[in-house]
């Protein structure tokens, strides 16, 4: 999968949400993501994580060997997001 697919799978999973996925390893192997979504209102940060891994099952069983994960709401993203400036790409 690519970093495409996976920004697609998580989307289709979760619509509306914002996603950005990197590979700062450049290996394919060890992504990094951030999912900005108001379906994580009131949703325990396990349960979010398990809403954005949960589409990727197939991404582990083929190449995928690690997603370090940041969830956020619109909220918490607008607090937040200076942080990962670098990271995004608007």
């Amino acid at each position: 999968m690519t970093l495409s697919d996976i920004e697609k799978a998580i989307q289709q999973a979760i619509p509306g949400c914002q996603v950005w996925v990197i590979d700062p390893n450049h290996d394919g192997e060890h992504l990094q993501a951030i999912v900005v979504s108001s379906s994580f209102e009131n949703i325990p940060l396990v349960k979010q994580h398990q809403m954005v891994m949960r589409p990727l099952t197939k991404a582990f069983d083929e190449s995928l060997h690690a997603l370090a994960l940041k969830t956020f709401t619109p909220d918490k993203w607008q607090d937040g997001k200076e942080e990962y400036s670098s990271f995004i790409q608007d």
